[in-house]
């Protein structure tokens, strides 16, 4: 049996002309699709595509396949949708991003009626949701969009990076913080940051190896540990709040959307899901 995903693996590259833009676009690395599709092709005992160091062609096995593969992904997301509308006044599953603020979630879960549809809230990293959405074992996420072809997507808010200070710190007054201005300040480090791996090299690239006190995967940990000047983090803008004042990083432009994602673009239009939309653009 050929599992779905290494189908939408074989029409992201396709679509996509090059593994490494497949690769993002269904949000996994480029050497787990390059294995994906090496088991489709041992599955089916064919080479599907022949690739050289400048661009990827199908083999006429390959360009045997595609139209069924079409075919296949149509029929699947078809029953998605049926199934999503027979479930629409029902249990949602809802995925939250880590990194997503507490009072968003609170003033969603605030807001729900007493008698009306059962929510279910799972959180989990950006792959970790896009993992679950995949097999099945969330409805909907509010998590970062980045264009995957397997999903549905409705954008909410996009917001920058900015680093975080203690609103006593003397930085925090300034409209703009080089990273060169902390070489000598330590920082939280947030272990589920999306931009982690950015980030250290941010301030690697420009001599800054700041020592770290705390290490956390828990934003409301993290921000009280900046409030009360333990140090200093790189958050998204949403991170800010009492006590702590969000600066831009010089030459640091990353930027987020986040929006809600389903695997059914029907669950979009869910009530619930619609609720969760409001609560955050309302909390923005």
């Amino acid at each position: 049996m050929i599992d779905r995903y290494l189908l939408r693996y074989f029409l992201a590259v396709i679509d996509q002309g090059n593994f490494s833009r497949a690769a993002a676009a269904c949000n996994v690395s480029q050497p787990t699709l390059s294995a994906g599709i090496a088991k489709l092709e041992a599955s089916l005992g064919r080479q599907l595509f022949s690739r050289t160091n400048r661009r990827v062609e199908l083999t006429e096995a390959g360009a045997r396949l595609v139209a069924r593969a079409r075919r296949i992904e149509a029929e699947f997301a078809l029953a998605e949708r049926e199934a999503g509308a027979a479930r629409v006044a029902g249990r949602l599953r809802i995925g939250v991003l880590a990194s997503a603020p507490t009072r968003w979630i609170a003033a969603f879960v605030a807001s729900l009626p007493r008698d009306g549809d059962e929510v279910e809230l799972v959180e989990g990293r950006e792959r970790e949701l896009v993992d679950r959405l995949t097999r099945g074992r969330i409805d909907v996420a509010l998590g970062i969009l980045r264009g995957n072809p397997r999903f549905a997507g409705v954008s909410i808010l996009r917001e920058p990076y900015l680093m975080a200070l203690s609103a006593a710190h003397p930085l925090s007054g300034r409209d703009e913080i080089a990273a060169e201005e902390l070489v000598d300040e330590p920082m939280i480090v947030r272990r589920h940051c999306e931009l982690l791996g950015e980030t250290s090299r941010h301030f690697t690239a420009r001599g800054v190896r700041p020592f770290f006190p705390a290490r956390t995967t828990s934003d409301d940990r993290a921000h009280a540990l900046v409030a009360a000047g333990l140090g200093v983090t790189v958050a998204p803008a949403s991170f800010g709040g009492e006590g702590v004042t969000m600066r831009p990083l010089t030459e640091f432009d990353h930027v987020r959307e986040l929006g809600l994602l389903a695997a059914d673009a029907a669950l979009l239009a869910h009530p619930l899901a619609r609720r969760l939309a409001a609560a955050v653009e309302s909390g923005r």
